[in-house]
């Protein structure tokens, strides 16, 4: 079976809560190409470095030099190595925190609960349904759980690691 199969499904779920939520709100919504000033040079859990250099490998020779030049020369701090012209190299790759970035995000528990999304969406929005926000804490540890299930799938080797810079990820060589 494939090892990335549990993260495509939660990448497919994540997909259809995001565009409901964007199909619902799209009059509220700012992010568009060229919105990225959110897209910054990260680290990911390597289930979601594999599904990266997947969607890397199968891409052409060259585009697949160019992007890995880039992320060789990409900066520790600072934008997504995959940032290009307001746009994503990789979009369709892209990992669970940029699909949810600028939606309404609820994190936390008790009285300690923060609700927050970009400050260019959701202008003159009064409340949101439950249905409208992402509870971060359950993505967070769903994404866990699928990144330790998929480490015990694989042998050991390159991705057993607690994390990768987005830029290493992209110059992985995996079988």
């Amino acid at each position: 079976m494939d090892p990335l199969r549990n993260y495509f499904d939660l990448v497919s779920r994540v997909d259809e809560l995001c565009q409901r939520i964007e199909t619902d709100f799209r009059m509220h919504l700012a992010c568009r190409k060229g919105c990225d000033a959110c897209c910054r040079h990260f680290s990911l859990f390597p289930v979601e470095a594999a599904a990266l250099v997947q969607a890397l490998d199968s891409r052409g020779a060259e585009e697949k030099g160019r992007i890995r030049s880039r992320a060789r020369l990409a900066p520790e701090e600072g934008p997504c190595p995959l940032l290009q012209d307001g746009a994503c190299l990789l979009y369709e790759a892209r990992p669970i925190i940029c699909r949810t970035h600028g939606l309404p995000l609820l994190a936390g528990t008790g009285k300690e609960r923060l609700l927050d999304w970009c400050p260019e969406n959701f202008k003159g929005v009064k409340s949101l349904p439950d249905a409208a926000v992402i509870n971060l804490d359950v993505l967070n540890t769903t994404l866990a759980t699928i990144n330790s299930l998929f480490l015990a799938e694989i042998p050991a080797g390159k991705l057993h690691k607690e994390r990768f810079l987005l830029a290493d990820a992209l110059l992985l060589d995996l079988p």
